[in-house]
């Protein structure tokens, strides 16, 4: 009898098990689509299957629950958090947050959401002259938003510095870093209380980015938009130990699965860069779109997928040689992409 009750608990275990993944029976990747929504795409096919017709909110930053059953995407438009329901593409609930929310990272049962109460409508328009650099200064500063999932409310907010772009955590889980684009500086906060930590300073003007932390958690690896560079921050002393030469404007950063490459999008320069993921030295350049600010491998580490901004598309590239595999369209104003089962990118994973 005790072997006939295991029995029958496993084959109900199995039968939930499979029910839970029903919505993800392909390996699948969600891109947000400033004007269209969100795009799905089947990453067997390599093709858009559908899109999530959100596109009103304006969605920009974007990441998945643990299980891949919730989708969180921060909408500039409605100035919150949605809660998107992946097997039915529906909106369950949402969380306001604030002006011009941008960047959204999961982690355990909390989300948080980057927002810019100071934002004054975006970069220039072409033909306007260029924001002055005490333009930030004089702003009120960014904040981030921590969401608990459980419930859908914003249960406390931190002040960061002026434009805040990237979030990675510390190998430990202990440890929030943000960067903060408009005063050359990364903050680190506890998980959680969000009480900060320190504040860590870059080269004046260089416009710090992305931030990913090295596969091993000694380093973080910072992309300087304005100087056309990467540095690398020690995780104890956040003392740089490494200035590394770009290609113009880059932004996302990855360690592929692996941790052998780290790859860096140079968005104004059209091109998605390899460096060695050891020593840092440059390896290979590929040809990309316009405006791929963020990437990420699929689950099986055999490709890149680029959310290219400005030409509408996914380019997919090969993630043994680095060539180009196809584009996949009709994603006006593609912002971010990540994937299910997760992987390693510029937005999730490492």
């Amino acid at each position: 009898m005790p072997v006939r009750f295991k029995a029958v608990r496993l084959t109900c275990a199995l039968t939930l098990a499979m029910s839970a993944g029903i919505a993800h029976a392909a390996a699948t990747a969600y891109v947000t689509s400033e004007s269209a929504g969100v795009g799905v795409i089947d990453l067997d096919a390599l093709s858009l299957t559908k899109t999530f017709d959100i596109g009103k909110d304006g969605p920009r930053g974007l990441s998945l629950n643990k299980d891949g059953t919730r989708l969180y995407v921060a909408n500039k438009t409605t100035s919150d958090l949605s809660e998107i329901d992946t097997s039915t593409g529906k909106v369950t609930r949402r969380a306001k947050i604030g002006k011009n929310p941008e960047f959204v990272r999961v982690f355990g049962n909390m989300a948080y959401v980057t927002y810019e109460p100071g934002e004054n409508g975006g970069p220039p328009k072409p033909g306007e002259p260029e924001k002055k650099d005490d333009d930030d200064a004089n702003s009120p500063p960014a904040e981030i938003a921590i969401v608990d999932l459980k419930t859908m409310k914003v249960t406390h907010s931190m002040k960061s510095g002026h434009e805040t772009e990237g979030v990675e955590f510390s190998h430990d889980g202990k440890l929030m870093l943000v960067t903060n684009e408009g005063d050359d500086t990364v903050s680190v906060y506890r998980v959680g209380t969000g009480k900060p930590v320190r504040t860590v300073s870059l080269p004046k003007g260089s416009r710090p980015r992305g931030i990913k932390a090295s596969p091993d958690g000694k380093q973080y690896v910072v992309t300087l938009e304005n100087t056309n560079k990467f540095v690398v921050l020690d995780a104890g002393t956040m003392k740089i130990v490494k200035t590394v030469d770009t290609k113009t404007g880059p932004y996302g950063v990855s360690f592929d699965p692996s941790g052998k490459h780290l790859l860096v999008a140079a968005a104004r320069d059209k091109t998605l860069q390899v460096f060695d993921g050891t020593s840092y030295e440059h390896v290979s350049d590929v040809a990309v779109g316009q405006r791929c600010w963020h990437f990420s491998f699929t689950p099986d580490g055999s490709k890149i997928l680029l959310a290219c901004g400005r030409s509408n598309a996914v380019y997919v590239i090969d993630a043994s040689n680095y060539q180009p595999v196809k584009q996949i369209g009709d994603l006006p104003l593609a912002w971010g992409v990540v994937t299910y089962p997760p992987s390693a990118g510029s937005i999730v994973g490492r």
